[in-house]
């Protein structure tokens, strides 16, 4: 019993450590390499780092091809597989060259070392696909020699570039928070995050025209303009956000919402705090003044002219409906937005009705602030009037009513 246990435990030890790389020596070379199946061979060192540090996603790559269709192997160039690195001018290590079929001419590896690079080689030499799932289509537009000055120089665009290198590790470290920025901006038509292998050969030429010398170099190209500007702040999410809200005009949050701020034209706040503030007679030449004030953007982008055109049109409803309708506006637009099915660009449009509404909401809760404070002023002079036990009770009203008041502004 003890004996059948053990033999368990000693071959579920050796399932668990069996690997699909192939440990190649002198004897035994091309037994494996040069034959009818093409070849990737590591020559590594047991001392290395770097070689460490590749193990385990060379392990991934050898599971994810075929053994029958291709070689995943290694040899210890510092030890059993000397003989082989002398003959292969192994300098350094880890070194990786590839076997084509029937041959024993090597092409040297000098891409990645990560998972998604040697597989993407491997794949491409072979022509056999990998059991690894390939990863979502990135986020940040991709350019090249072909695409460039048609998405970078467009003249309507604002377009953020990162050249980077696929080998670069602090382009791989920056690449999850670039991918999350360009997909909070894919709304945004005319401010675009895009992305270039400046490192492939075609490409090149592009990269030194805008003097790219590391990785990754990151510039901005302004809508009417050939020449970029440098961007040189952090690599966060929230420092590419914020750069590009500045520089483009927009007001996106990292979720890809709209902030708070979004469609706000401050002219027509002004306008709109007046017309809380007007009588009903005064109304209509506040709302003259909005009208006149949205004539004088013709020509201004369409995004200022569309949420002018709103402040215009609530007020026309306050007009024609009364204050209740402000409400029943707000409370419809508050039902799409909590929909999970609105498209970006439905999203957007009702958010910034949502945010021009809120400052007329905002303006009419301090003209009942106000109110509230004049209505204490007027019951401390009342007050006054009227016999001490009388007034006890007015001045204890009066405090309830001020003290309203100031949790209604710091509220706002």
């Amino acid at each position: 019993m003890k004996f059948a246990i053990s033999f368990a435990a000693f071959a579920f030890a050796a399932l668990v450590g069996a690997s699909n790389v192939i440990d190649l020596d002198t004897k035994n070379f091309e037994q494996y390499v040069g034959g009818d199946k093409p070849a990737l061979v590591e020559f590594y060192a047991p001392w290395c780092g770097h070689c460490k540090n590749l193990a385990p996603v060379y392990e991934q790559l050898a599971d994810a091809f075929p053994s029958d269709k291709v070689v995943i192997a290694k040899t210890d160039a510092d030890g059993v597989g000397r003989d082989l690195g002398s003959k292969y001018g192994v300098t350094g290590f880890p070194t990786l060259k590839w076997f084509p079929k029937g041959s024993l001419e090597p092409v040297d590896y000098t891409s990645g070392r990560d998972l998604e690079a040697l597989a993407g080689f491997v794949a491409e030499k072979s022509g056999v696909k990998s059991k690894i799932k390939p990863p979502p289509p990135p986020m940040a537009v991709q350019l090249d020699a072909g695409n460039f000055d048609e998405i970078a120089l467009d003249d309507n665009k604002n377009v953020l570039v990162a050249f980077t290198a696929p080998w670069c590790g602090h382009c791989k470290n920056m690449k999850p928070a670039y991918e999350k920025v360009a997909k909070a901006f894919q709304s945004e038509s005319d401010c675009v995050v895009a992305q270039m292998d400046a490192d492939a050969a075609p490409n090149k030429p592009v990269a030194a025209k805008y003097d790219v010398r590391s990785f990754p170099t990151i510039k901005f190209f302004p809508k009417g303009s050939k020449e970029p500007i440098a961007y040189q702040t952090g690599r966060s999410e929230d420092q590419f956000i914020q750069f590009l809200n500045e520089h483009c005009g927009t007001h996106r949050s990292i979720s890809g919402l709209l902030s708070e701020t979004a469609g706000k034209v401050l002219t027509l706040d002004t306008l709109a705090s007046s017309f809380f503030t007007a009588s009903l007679p005064e109304r209509p030449d506040v709302l003259g003044k909005a009208r006149e004030y949205l004539a004088t953007l013709t020509g201004s982008d369409n995004k200022t002219t569309t949420s002018a055109e709103y402040y215009v049109r609530a007020m026309e409803r306050v007009i024609e409906k009364g204050e209740g309708w402000l409400n029943k506006e707000q409370a419809r637009i508050a039902g799409l937005l909590a929909s999970p099915s609105l498209a970006p660009t439905k999203l957007d449009e009702l958010k910034i009705k949502a945010n021009i509404l809120s400052s007329f909401a905002v303006q009419k809760a301090a003209e009942a602030a106000d109110v509230a404070e004049d209505v204490y002023e007027q019951v401390v002079d009342a007050a006054k009037q009227v016999p001490q036990q009388a007034k006890d009770g007015v001045d204890s009203f009066a405090d309830a009513v001020q003290d309203k008041a100031r949790k209604i502004k710091e509220e706002l």
